[in-house]
């Protein structure tokens, strides 16, 4: 069974979404791929994972770094999950390059590169928004790209880690 709950965050309000296992997806309300893969049939009930998650986000939003552990029960292909691990261990108030990610997804595979496109786009489709990290991913030019939640969101969750943000810059479109 699925279940579901909403948030009210400072940047909008946020659909949590947990299996038995654990949290299955985070998403604000609107965002690029909102609810992907969310079972039809799921029921509005906070879980243990859900409940965990809000208290996490209640900590994060305070400007804290969280130290709730949240259960989490990714679904996706390999190479997806070996991309979404390697966003978890991004630190807080940092960030990395797509193109950084895909080297480290690289030298993990035993290949010599990795496209930091197809990194970009698994980044894209991360299913847990903020706990799993994706807004700490940057262009190679400094550039706040490509954030599902949307940049201007982006910019206020790394603003809120304390993060450097003084070289990064908005694209032009």
């Amino acid at each position: 069974m699925i279940f579901t709950a909403k948030y009210s965050s400072p940047l909008g309000e946020i659909l949590l979404a947990s299996d038995e296992i654990g949290l299955t997806g985070l998403w604000f309300h609107g965002q690029k791929y909102f609810a992907e893969n969310l079972d039809p049939f799921h029921e509005e009930k906070e879980n243990d994972a859900i409940k965990k998650a809000k208290v996490w986000l209640d900590e994060y939003f305070k400007g804290q770094r969280p130290d709730v552990k949240v259960p989490l029960h990714l679904r996706g292909t390999k190479f997806q999950l070996q991309v979404w691990a390697t966003l978890q261990n991004i630190p807080y108030g940092n960030f990395m390059t797509y193109k950084e990610i895909a080297a480290i997804i690289a030298k993990e595979q035993g290949i010599k590169q990795m496209s930091a496109q197809a990194v970009g786009g698994a980044v894209g489709h991360n299913p847990i928004s903020i706990i799993i990290p994706c807004h700490r991913v940057i262009g190679s030019n400094k550039s706040l790209t490509g954030y599902a939640g949307g940049l201007d969101k982006k910019l206020k969750l790394l603003t809120l880690e304390k993060a450097d943000t003084t070289d990064l810059y908005m694209p032009k479109n």
